[in-house]
Protein backbone atom coordinates (compact mmCIF):
# COMPACT_ATOMS: atom_id res chain seq x y z
CA UNK A 1 0.00 0.00 0.00
CA UNK A 2 1.38 3.38 -0.74
CA UNK A 3 0.33 6.21 1.40
CA UNK A 4 0.49 8.51 -1.15
CA UNK A 5 -1.21 7.67 -3.67
CA UNK A 6 -4.26 9.36 -4.89
CA UNK A 7 -7.87 8.95 -3.41
CA UNK A 8 -6.59 7.00 -0.27
CA UNK A 9 -9.49 4.91 1.18
CA UNK A 10 -10.24 5.36 4.69
CA UNK A 11 -13.16 4.43 8.01
CA UNK A 12 -14.52 7.47 9.72
CA UNK A 13 -13.83 5.35 12.40
CA UNK A 14 -16.34 2.67 13.60
CA UNK A 15 -16.76 -0.90 11.82
CA UNK A 16 -19.68 -3.23 13.35
CA UNK A 17 -18.65 -5.17 16.31
CA UNK A 18 -19.10 -8.73 16.16
CA UNK A 19 -22.24 -10.77 17.28
CA UNK A 20 -20.04 -13.11 19.64
CA UNK A 21 -18.40 -9.59 21.86
CA UNK A 22 -21.36 -7.29 22.08
CA UNK A 23 -25.05 -7.65 21.86
CA UNK A 24 -25.90 -5.76 19.19
CA UNK A 25 -29.80 -5.84 19.60
CA UNK A 26 -29.44 -3.66 22.97
CA UNK A 27 -26.85 -1.54 21.22
CA UNK A 28 -29.52 -0.98 18.45
CA UNK A 29 -31.24 0.69 21.45
CA UNK A 30 -29.99 4.10 21.18
CA UNK A 31 -26.37 5.82 21.39
CA UNK A 32 -25.01 5.58 24.95
CA UNK A 33 -23.83 8.22 26.59
CA UNK A 34 -22.57 7.12 30.00
CA UNK A 35 -21.15 3.76 30.31
CA UNK A 36 -23.25 0.68 29.35
CA UNK A 37 -21.05 -2.61 30.62
CA UNK A 38 -24.05 -4.76 30.08
CA UNK A 39 -24.11 -4.87 25.99
CA UNK A 40 -20.83 -6.67 26.18
CA UNK A 41 -21.05 -10.47 26.09
CA UNK A 42 -17.72 -11.05 27.43
CA UNK A 43 -17.22 -10.81 31.18
CA UNK A 44 -14.59 -8.42 32.47
CA UNK A 45 -11.82 -10.57 33.26
CA UNK A 46 -11.71 -11.54 29.86
CA UNK A 47 -12.88 -8.37 27.81
CA UNK A 48 -9.68 -6.76 27.15
CA UNK A 49 -8.79 -10.14 25.40
CA UNK A 50 -11.49 -10.34 23.45
CA UNK A 51 -12.04 -6.83 22.02
CA UNK A 52 -7.93 -7.48 21.16
CA UNK A 53 -8.72 -10.59 19.32
CA UNK A 54 -11.66 -9.21 17.16
CA UNK A 55 -9.57 -6.00 16.49
CA UNK A 56 -6.76 -8.22 15.19
CA UNK A 57 -9.07 -10.34 12.65
CA UNK A 58 -10.43 -7.02 11.76
CA UNK A 59 -7.23 -5.48 10.71
CA UNK A 60 -6.79 -8.45 8.47
CA UNK A 61 -9.97 -8.22 6.75
CA UNK A 62 -9.64 -4.22 6.05
CA UNK A 63 -6.35 -5.00 4.44
CA UNK A 64 -7.63 -8.07 2.27
CA UNK A 65 -10.35 -5.23 1.29
CA UNK A 66 -7.42 -3.00 0.40
CA UNK A 67 -8.33 -0.19 2.73
CA UNK A 68 -5.55 2.23 3.20
CA UNK A 69 -5.92 4.27 6.54
CA UNK A 70 -6.95 1.53 8.94
CA UNK A 71 -9.04 2.53 12.28
CA UNK A 72 -9.44 -0.25 15.42
CA UNK A 73 -13.20 -0.05 14.19
CA UNK A 74 -14.00 1.37 17.60
CA UNK A 75 -14.50 -2.33 18.56
CA UNK A 76 -14.10 -1.68 22.19
CA UNK A 77 -16.01 0.89 22.73
CA UNK A 78 -20.00 1.29 23.69
CA UNK A 79 -20.38 3.94 21.88
CA UNK A 80 -17.90 6.71 20.05
CA UNK A 81 -17.95 9.16 22.45
CA UNK A 82 -19.04 7.63 26.04
CA UNK A 83 -15.91 5.93 26.92
CA UNK A 84 -13.37 8.57 26.79
CA UNK A 85 -16.05 11.58 28.41
CA UNK A 86 -16.94 9.17 31.35
CA UNK A 87 -12.66 8.27 31.91
CA UNK A 88 -12.06 12.10 33.09
CA UNK A 89 -12.27 13.67 36.52
CA UNK A 90 -15.25 16.09 37.26
CA UNK A 91 -17.78 13.37 36.09
CA UNK A 92 -20.22 12.35 38.69
CA UNK A 93 -19.15 8.73 39.79
CA UNK A 94 -22.79 8.40 41.66
CA UNK A 95 -25.35 10.17 39.31
CA UNK A 96 -25.88 10.66 35.58
CA UNK A 97 -27.54 13.46 34.13
CA UNK A 98 -30.16 14.35 31.30
CA UNK A 99 -29.98 16.14 27.85
CA UNK A 100 -32.17 16.79 25.37
CA UNK A 101 -30.79 14.36 22.09
CA UNK A 102 -30.59 15.41 18.70
CA UNK A 103 -34.12 14.70 18.20
CA UNK A 104 -36.06 17.16 20.60
CA UNK A 105 -39.25 14.80 20.28
CA UNK A 106 -37.74 12.19 22.18
CA UNK A 107 -37.40 11.73 25.77
CA UNK A 108 -33.98 13.32 27.62
CA UNK A 109 -31.19 11.36 27.45
CA UNK A 110 -29.12 9.87 29.93
CA UNK A 111 -25.42 11.67 29.87
CA UNK A 112 -22.53 12.09 32.62
CA UNK A 113 -23.18 14.72 35.34
CA UNK A 114 -20.61 17.47 35.39
CA UNK A 115 -19.91 17.99 39.30
CA UNK A 116 -16.40 18.93 39.23
CA UNK A 117 -13.12 20.11 36.98
CA UNK A 118 -12.41 18.16 33.71
CA UNK A 119 -9.29 16.69 34.21
CA UNK A 120 -7.67 14.11 32.03
CA UNK A 121 -6.04 11.42 34.73
CA UNK A 122 -3.94 8.49 32.87
CA UNK A 123 -4.05 8.00 28.95
CA UNK A 124 -7.44 6.46 27.37
CA UNK A 125 -6.63 5.55 24.46
CA UNK A 126 -2.57 5.71 23.76
CA UNK A 127 -2.44 1.73 24.44
CA UNK A 128 -5.24 0.83 22.17
CA UNK A 129 -3.46 3.08 19.41
CA UNK A 130 -0.18 1.10 20.10
CA UNK A 131 -1.58 -2.04 19.85
CA UNK A 132 -3.59 -1.36 16.25
CA UNK A 133 0.18 0.14 15.62
CA UNK A 134 1.77 -3.10 16.35
CA UNK A 135 -0.62 -5.43 14.32
CA UNK A 136 -0.41 -3.31 10.74
CA UNK A 137 2.25 -1.04 8.77
CA UNK A 138 -0.36 0.89 6.62
CA UNK A 139 -1.51 4.76 8.12
CA UNK A 140 -3.73 4.30 11.34
CA UNK A 141 -6.19 6.83 12.52
CA UNK A 142 -7.52 6.77 16.11
CA UNK A 143 -10.87 9.03 16.65
CA UNK A 144 -11.69 10.93 19.49
CA UNK A 145 -15.41 12.64 20.76
CA UNK A 146 -14.09 16.51 20.13
CA UNK A 147 -14.08 19.22 22.38
CA UNK A 148 -17.70 20.75 21.62
CA UNK A 149 -20.13 17.69 21.34
CA UNK A 150 -18.52 16.13 24.47
CA UNK A 151 -19.60 19.61 26.18
CA UNK A 152 -23.43 19.13 24.95
CA UNK A 153 -23.76 15.38 25.62
CA UNK A 154 -23.18 16.12 29.28
CA UNK A 155 -25.59 18.20 32.18
CA UNK A 156 -23.54 20.98 33.58
CA UNK A 157 -24.05 21.17 37.10
CA UNK A 158 -20.51 23.30 37.51
CA UNK A 159 -19.33 25.31 34.98
CA UNK A 160 -20.75 28.75 34.33
CA UNK A 161 -21.30 27.68 30.97
CA UNK A 162 -21.01 25.36 28.66
CA UNK A 163 -18.44 27.41 27.05
CA UNK A 164 -15.93 27.19 29.92
CA UNK A 165 -16.95 23.01 30.14
CA UNK A 166 -16.42 22.77 26.13
CA UNK A 167 -12.75 24.91 26.80
CA UNK A 168 -11.49 22.22 29.81
CA UNK A 169 -12.67 19.59 27.51
CA UNK A 170 -10.49 20.25 25.20
CA UNK A 171 -7.60 20.87 27.15
CA UNK A 172 -7.94 16.86 28.52
CA UNK A 173 -8.13 16.31 24.49
CA UNK A 174 -4.90 18.22 24.17
CA UNK A 175 -3.00 15.84 26.24
CA UNK A 176 -4.48 12.73 24.88
CA UNK A 177 -3.94 13.57 21.37
CA UNK A 178 -0.31 14.38 22.12
CA UNK A 179 0.35 11.23 23.64
CA UNK A 180 -1.71 9.30 20.65
CA UNK A 181 0.69 10.94 18.06
CA UNK A 182 4.07 10.20 20.70
CA UNK A 183 2.21 6.48 20.34
CA UNK A 184 2.31 6.12 16.52
CA UNK A 185 -0.38 7.64 14.99
CA UNK A 186 -0.57 8.77 11.65
CA UNK A 187 -3.85 11.10 11.92
CA UNK A 188 -6.07 11.78 15.10
CA UNK A 189 -9.51 12.67 14.52
CA UNK A 190 -12.37 14.49 16.60
CA UNK A 191 -16.14 13.68 16.18
CA UNK A 192 -17.99 16.41 16.64
CA UNK A 193 -21.45 15.45 14.99
CA UNK A 194 -23.39 18.37 17.54
CA UNK A 195 -22.04 21.49 15.96
CA UNK A 196 -24.17 20.41 13.20
CA UNK A 197 -27.26 19.68 15.69
CA UNK A 198 -26.48 22.50 17.87
CA UNK A 199 -24.89 25.27 15.04
CA UNK A 200 -26.16 28.24 17.05
CA UNK A 201 -23.79 27.45 19.51
CA UNK A 202 -21.18 26.01 17.43
CA UNK A 203 -20.92 29.56 15.81
CA UNK A 204 -20.44 30.99 19.14
CA UNK A 205 -17.66 29.06 20.32
CA UNK A 206 -16.97 25.83 18.30
CA UNK A 207 -13.90 27.15 16.17
CA UNK A 208 -12.18 28.28 19.37
CA UNK A 209 -12.48 24.73 21.75
CA UNK A 210 -11.20 22.75 18.80
CA UNK A 211 -8.61 25.02 18.36
CA UNK A 212 -7.88 25.17 22.15
CA UNK A 213 -7.96 20.99 21.53
CA UNK A 214 -5.69 21.13 18.78
CA UNK A 215 -3.02 23.47 20.26
CA UNK A 216 0.53 23.06 19.82
CA UNK A 217 -0.18 19.52 17.90
CA UNK A 218 1.37 19.88 14.04
CA UNK A 219 0.39 16.31 12.88
CA UNK A 220 -2.32 15.39 10.36
CA UNK A 221 -5.30 16.43 12.61
CA UNK A 222 -9.07 15.59 11.26
CA UNK A 223 -13.07 16.46 11.96
CA UNK A 224 -15.97 14.23 11.39
CA UNK A 225 -19.39 16.92 11.31
CA UNK A 226 -22.44 14.77 10.31
CA UNK A 227 -26.21 14.42 10.64
CA UNK A 228 -26.48 11.58 12.97
CA UNK A 229 -26.16 7.75 12.61
CA UNK A 230 -28.35 6.65 9.33
CA UNK A 231 -30.44 4.06 11.84
CA UNK A 232 -31.78 6.84 13.71
CA UNK A 233 -31.48 9.70 10.97
CA UNK A 234 -33.68 8.55 7.85
CA UNK A 235 -34.47 12.12 6.32
CA UNK A 236 -31.00 14.04 5.95
CA UNK A 237 -30.68 17.69 4.14
CA UNK A 238 -28.26 18.53 1.44
CA UNK A 239 -27.03 20.90 3.44
CA UNK A 240 -24.78 22.11 6.44
CA UNK A 241 -25.51 24.83 8.99
CA UNK A 242 -21.90 24.84 10.23
CA UNK A 243 -19.20 23.45 7.72
CA UNK A 244 -17.95 26.65 6.10
CA UNK A 245 -17.05 27.76 9.83
CA UNK A 246 -14.47 25.31 9.92
CA UNK A 247 -12.02 26.61 7.37
CA UNK A 248 -10.56 28.72 10.73
CA UNK A 249 -9.91 25.89 12.29
CA UNK A 250 -6.58 24.67 12.42
CA UNK A 251 -7.30 21.07 11.58
CA UNK A 252 -6.10 19.73 8.38
CA UNK A 253 -8.90 17.33 7.45
CA UNK A 254 -12.63 17.73 7.47
CA UNK A 255 -15.01 15.00 7.32
CA UNK A 256 -18.20 14.96 5.44
CA UNK A 257 -21.06 12.43 5.07
CA UNK A 258 -22.18 13.13 0.87
CA UNK A 259 -24.07 10.05 -0.24
CA UNK A 260 -27.55 9.84 1.86
CA UNK A 261 -28.00 13.63 2.19
CA UNK A 262 -27.03 14.25 -1.94
CA UNK A 263 -24.96 17.07 -0.55
CA UNK A 264 -24.75 20.30 -2.51
CA UNK A 265 -20.70 19.67 -3.36
CA UNK A 266 -20.33 23.47 -4.07
CA UNK A 267 -19.76 23.79 -0.10
CA UNK A 268 -16.14 22.55 -0.64
CA UNK A 269 -15.07 25.21 -2.73
CA UNK A 270 -15.48 26.94 0.71
CA UNK A 271 -12.73 24.71 2.37
CA UNK A 272 -9.98 25.27 0.50
CA UNK A 273 -7.23 24.84 2.79
CA UNK A 274 -8.75 21.54 3.72
CA UNK A 275 -8.10 18.01 2.75
CA UNK A 276 -12.03 16.64 2.69
CA UNK A 277 -12.54 12.79 3.58
CA UNK A 278 -15.67 12.93 1.40
CA UNK A 279 -18.56 9.98 2.51
CA UNK A 280 -19.56 8.16 -0.53
CA UNK A 281 -21.06 5.33 1.08
CA UNK A 282 -25.09 5.70 1.78
CA UNK A 283 -25.14 3.65 5.04
CA UNK A 284 -29.10 3.86 4.90
CA UNK A 285 -29.09 1.55 1.91
CA UNK A 286 -29.58 -1.71 2.49
CA UNK A 287 -27.60 -2.65 -0.66
CA UNK A 288 -24.11 -2.48 -1.51
CA UNK A 289 -22.99 0.41 -3.94
CA UNK A 290 -21.72 -0.76 -7.25
CA UNK A 291 -18.38 0.59 -7.70
CA UNK A 292 -19.48 2.07 -10.69
CA UNK A 293 -22.03 4.73 -8.13
CA UNK A 294 -19.28 5.50 -5.76
CA UNK A 295 -17.06 6.81 -8.81
CA UNK A 296 -19.89 8.98 -10.12
CA UNK A 297 -20.10 9.94 -6.33
CA UNK A 298 -16.28 10.85 -6.27
CA UNK A 299 -16.11 12.55 -9.97
CA UNK A 300 -18.94 14.72 -8.42
CA UNK A 301 -16.74 16.18 -5.34
CA UNK A 302 -13.57 16.22 -7.83
CA UNK A 303 -15.38 19.30 -9.85
CA UNK A 304 -15.19 21.58 -6.50
CA UNK A 305 -11.83 20.09 -5.19
CA UNK A 306 -8.64 18.51 -6.20
CA UNK A 307 -7.86 14.85 -5.94
CA UNK A 308 -4.55 15.51 -4.16
CA UNK A 309 -6.99 16.95 -1.26
CA UNK A 310 -9.73 14.22 -1.13
CA UNK A 311 -9.42 10.91 1.16
CA UNK A 312 -12.61 8.47 0.77
CA UNK A 313 -14.50 7.19 3.37
CA UNK A 314 -18.06 6.26 4.30
CA UNK A 315 -20.58 9.00 5.00
CA UNK A 316 -20.19 8.10 9.08
CA UNK A 317 -19.55 5.15 11.51
CA UNK A 318 -20.81 1.86 10.36
CA UNK A 319 -21.30 0.74 13.56
CA UNK A 320 -24.76 -0.32 13.18
CA UNK A 321 -24.85 -1.97 10.09
CA UNK A 322 -24.87 -5.88 9.83
CA UNK A 323 -21.13 -6.85 9.40
CA UNK A 324 -21.49 -8.81 5.81
CA UNK A 325 -22.93 -5.75 4.30
CA UNK A 326 -20.43 -2.97 5.93
CA UNK A 327 -17.64 -5.20 5.07
CA UNK A 328 -19.14 -5.43 0.88
CA UNK A 329 -19.86 -1.47 1.31
CA UNK A 330 -16.18 -1.23 1.98
CA UNK A 331 -15.15 -3.42 -1.08
CA UNK A 332 -17.29 -1.16 -3.33
CA UNK A 333 -15.56 1.79 -1.95
CA UNK A 334 -12.02 0.72 -2.81
CA UNK A 335 -12.71 -0.57 -5.86
CA UNK A 336 -14.98 2.99 -6.59
CA UNK A 337 -11.79 4.56 -5.82
CA UNK A 338 -9.70 2.55 -8.14
CA UNK A 339 -11.72 3.42 -10.54
CA UNK A 340 -10.85 6.90 -10.04
CA UNK A 341 -7.41 6.51 -9.78
CA UNK A 342 -7.79 4.45 -13.11
CA UNK A 343 -9.32 7.03 -15.26
CA UNK A 344 -6.49 9.99 -14.08
CA UNK A 345 -3.48 7.67 -14.90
Amino acid sequence: MNPHRLLPTSLVGSFPQPDWLIDRERLASGVPRVRAPHLWRVAEPWLEQAQDDAVRALILELERAGLDILTDGELRRESYSNRFANALSGIDPARSGHVIGRDPSRPPVAVPLISGPIRRLAPVEVRNLRFLRAHTDRQIKITLPGPFTLSEQAENAYYPDRHALALDFATALNREIRELFAAGADIVQLDEPWMEARFENARQYGVEVVNRALEGIGETTALHICFGYAFVTPSKPNHYNFLAELEATTVKQISIEAAQSNLDLAVLRELPSKTIILGVLDLRDSAVEEAATVARRIEAALRHVSPERVVIAPDCGMKYLPRALALGKIKAMVEGAALVRGSRG
